[in-house]
């Protein structure tokens, strides 16, 4: 019996160790990881100790919000309901509307797993983001406080969707961006996501990572994402990116994310 025992406990250890070896890195870093914020979007109104609405066409230090766009933001484009927060974009009298709201001062992260649940408003013209924006913006501004957009969405390039970092070494057309193709990205809820460290930012669609962000050297130009950053939602209609050719048959659209969650 003691032999048998003694074998017995060989056999789990090394069942252990095999264990460790092919789950250890997942299992690690899923224990390590906990939620620290969670925005699911219940209620009736949107909590305004955690949201910030940007309202207007940018004008006029911003006009077009930086990508001659068409819209105007206002805070009545927008509702809750059944858990979900639901942007609704309009044309009314030639005239585009829409919602774009942040956590700006209110709730910035530095390092973690980012991520929303969405379903995207489609059609051409069309151009859904969710993204974040250096907390020290109003000081150095922009690209040199760094921008991560976890997820846009350009109705005229179906089936894709951007990842992209915006930074004073590389903005505008950024060479840190990638453009993956996922069919039928228009159907149901996706979750998107970035899980961002000290060294790189991986992002991912669903289950799928898509992109990795890992620069050799990290300057201030190259690297701004060493500080707090806060999240943005918005729905932008045409401009430089989105397309000036608009569709006005597709409104009104709608851009419904059911949560936001962190993890750090």
């Amino acid at each position: 019996m003691l032999i048998l025992n003694l074998l017995t406990s060989i056999n789990m250890k090394k069942i252990v160790v095999i264990f460790v070896l092919i789950f250890g890195v997942s299992f690690s870093q899923n224990t390590k990881r906990k939620l620290v914020w969670e925005e699911n979007f219940n209620g009736s109104q949107l909590d305004e100790k955690v949201w910030n609405f940007e309202l207007g066409n940018g004008c006029p230090n911003n006009c077009g919000w930086g990508n001659n766009e068409k819209q105007i933001y206002t805070n009545s484009n927008h509702e809750l309901k059944d858990g979900f927060l639901i942007i609704t974009i309009k044309k009314e009298n030639e005239a585009y509307s829409s919602t774009r709201i942040t956590t700006a001062g209110k709730k910035e992260f530095k390092y973690g797993r980012i991520e929303a649940r969405a379903k995207l408003p489609l059609g051409k013209g069309i151009w859904p983001a969710f993204w974040m924006l250096g907390s020290n913006i109003g000081k150095v501004g922009w690209p040199l406080c760094g921008e991560i957009d976890i997820m846009e969405y350009v109705g005229r390039e179906q089936h894709m969707i951007y990842t992209t970092l915006h930074t004073q070494d590389s903005h505008g057309n950024s060479k840190n961006s990638k453009k993956t193709q996922i069919e039928n990205i228009e159907n149901g809820f996706h979750i998107y996501a970035v899980e961002w460290s000290e060294e790189k930012m991986d992002f991912f669609v669903d289950e799928a990572l898509v992109y990795t962000f890992l620069p050799e050297k990290k300057t201030e130009a190259i690297w701004p994402f060493n500080q707090p950053f806060f999240i943005l939602l918005n729905v932008a209609v045409g401009g430089n990116f989105g397309g000036h050719d608009v569709d006005d048959s597709i409104f009104p659209q709608q851009y419904i994310i059911d949560y936001i969650k962190v993890y750090q």
